[in-house]
């Protein structure tokens, strides 16, 4: 407690609740927001945000290859904490004040995050990030399932509220507690009497959260002024930030989709429709008498969180990882119809397993995707590219793909060809380059500042996100590259009916002429790069 104090003891202007005065922790509370909205609150919230990035090092959130981040990262941790309302940032300054000293810095995060949504969800997307520090992971992986900060009689208020007599209607009896939480929501067990199917059924009510619209109204504005401010300041740094705030705009606003219950409902019912012809997937089924602005009312799906579903069955981890990956990213990647959907958000909690039934749950379709046609279609292209080792036709497809601008920089050219030229670089010789090397391709682009569709930001961030969720299933035995040739190989007619659809002569030619000079593109790299024989660096390592 002693260190702080000290650190506390350094916050001008602040009004001393740390004194004996203020024995309770409602009155620590009132203290501190008053304080914040005193006359010398900016001096005093610019301290906090210090002290905050101090309590979680910024060195925890961005690993040792993104190190050039960090400075913005830090920077991004003192606006939150000086935009942040003072109802708001009150309670979690005391929560930090009154926490053992010795409390872990990721244990602090996940605290301050609490009734944040905006980044509760970034920290789900992070959680199975390979990159971050293992207990980093570990404490935001409990974001999936472990949230808790809903008050069961305030969702139940909700409940009765919205649905006033069809309770009575249609004699439906809620279970005593919240069965799960959410970022934005809170979801309890019902039964109800279907006058359809002439019995009683099971359902579950995803209820949101009585505090979300404000707060998630907040969260988005703020993340909407962070985007403008990390831009002005670190493009006078000489960092590449040009995209970075329509980037973030774009996050923004597919993040508030997580809010729109009636947009998920009709998401919902397009899902099944996709979905239900896939062996051994299950997408829950929209009860619509029940569904509101504020309730999505489904039908109860029984399963075990995937990533915790085979603890005394090994057997069944490579099959069930590769069913994940076929379905989440092959299955929307290579569809006939124009503008499949895809879910956006494949953290573990969204995954379960029927041991019974031997299928696959997938919930949650609030944040989804559509890739159009020529998206699908450059996407396609730069992922065989890649495998034919093409530098040129890597440009060619980037450069359909890219976001263009008024403020277009005409550097761009030579960015892309630079990572181009390092990825080719990294490639190990003797092991064929696959469509996660072409993900993280864009990856280290969009690093650098350079604007891709939204859909395709969200494609890549359920690619990547979803990798860490195969890897906990069964660890290096299945890889998304082997899942996507295996439904391609399977499904040959429909595949081979996509690409005939979606490729023009001129691609064809152009692929044809790549292949041809495959051989002599090789052999110039065995020549004059003998030491990439067996392996390369990661295209990380070099670009650190």
């Amino acid at each position: 407690m002693e260190y702080l104090r000290a650190e506390h003891e350094q916050l001008p202007q602040a009004p001393d609740p740390f004194l004996s005065s203020y024995r309770s922790t409602a009155e620590r509370i009132n203290a501190i927001e008053a304080a914040l909205e005193s006359g010398g609150a900016k001096l005093w919230r610019e301290e906090l945000g210090k002290w905050a990035a101090r309590t979680v090092p910024v060195e925890l959130l961005v690993p040792e290859q993104f190190r050039q981040w960090r400075p913005l990262v830090h920077d991004a941790i003192l606006f939150v904490v000086s935009r942040l309302s003072a109802r708001r940032l009150a309670p979690k300054i005391v929560e930090q004040m009154e926490a053992a000293p010795d409390t872990p810095p990721e244990v602090r995060l996940l605290r301050f995050i609490s009734k944040v949504p905006g980044l509760q969800k970034i920290g789900q997307v992070l959680a199975r990030n390979r990159n971050l520090d293992r207990r980093l992971r570990g404490a935001l992986a409990k974001l999936e399932n472990g949230i808790s900060d809903a008050n069961f009689e305030e969702i139940r208020a909700i409940l009765l509220r919205e649905l006033g007599s069809k309770f009575e209607t249609y004699a439906v009896k809620l279970d005593s507690a919240i069965l799960s939480e959410a970022s934005v929501s809170a979801v309890i067990g019902f039964s109800w009497r279907n006058p359809e199917a002439e019995r009683r059924e099971r359902g579950v009510f995803k209820v949101m959260k009585p505090y979300i619209p404000a707060c998630y109204a907040e969260d988005m504005k703020i993340l909407q002024q962070l985007a403008g401010y990390l831009a002005r300041k670190h493009q006078a740094k000489g960092v590449r930030l040009a995209g970075v705030a329509e980037t973030l705009t774009e996050i923004r606003l597919l993040l508030e989709r997580e809010v729109d219950f009636p947009g998920e409902q009709a998401t919902l019912l397009n899902a099944l429709r996709a979905y239900r012809s896939i062996p051994g997937i299950r997408v829950p089924r929209l009860i619509q008498p029940f569904s509101t602005p504020w309730v999505t009312a489904l039908t109860k799906e029984k399963g075990v969180k995937v990533t915790e579903a085979f603890a005394r069955s090994n057997k069944l981890r490579v099959p069930v990882a590769g069913r994940l990956a076929e379905t989440l990213v092959a299955v929307p990647a290579l569809a006939r119809e124009e503008g499949m959907i895809f879910h956006a958000d494949p953290h573990a909690g969204n995954l379960l397993y029927d041991k019974r039934r031997g299928e696959l749950v997938i919930l949650d379709w609030a944040l989804t995707g559509r890739l159009t046609r020529q998206e699908r279609k450059s996407v396609l292209l730069l992922v065989v590219m890649t495998m034919l080792r093409d530098a040129k036709g890597l440009e060619s497809a980037i450069e359909r793909l890219r976001v263009r601008g008024p403020g277009d920089d005409p550097a761009h050219v030579r960015t892309i060809r630079d990572h181009i030229a390092r990825l080719l670089d990294a490639l190990p010789l003797l092991r064929l380059p696959s469509p996660a090397d072409a993900m993280r391709l864009l990856d280290a682009i969009a690093m650098d500042g350079i604007r891709f569709p939204a859909s395709l930001l969200m494609f890549r961030k359920a690619w990547f996100t979803l990798e860490g969720v195969l890897e906990d299933i069964a660890g290096t035995r299945v890889d998304m590259n082997s899942a996507i040739a295996r439904h391609a190989l399977t499904h040959w007619v429909n595949a081979g009916g996509t690409l005939l659809s979606l490729f023009s002569p001129a691609d064809w030619v152009a692929l044809d002429a790549s292949l041809l000079t495959l051989a002599s593109r090789w052999c110039a790299r065995a020549l004059f790069r003998p030491w990439r024989w067996v392996r390369g660096l990661p295209l990380e390592a070099e670009a650190a």
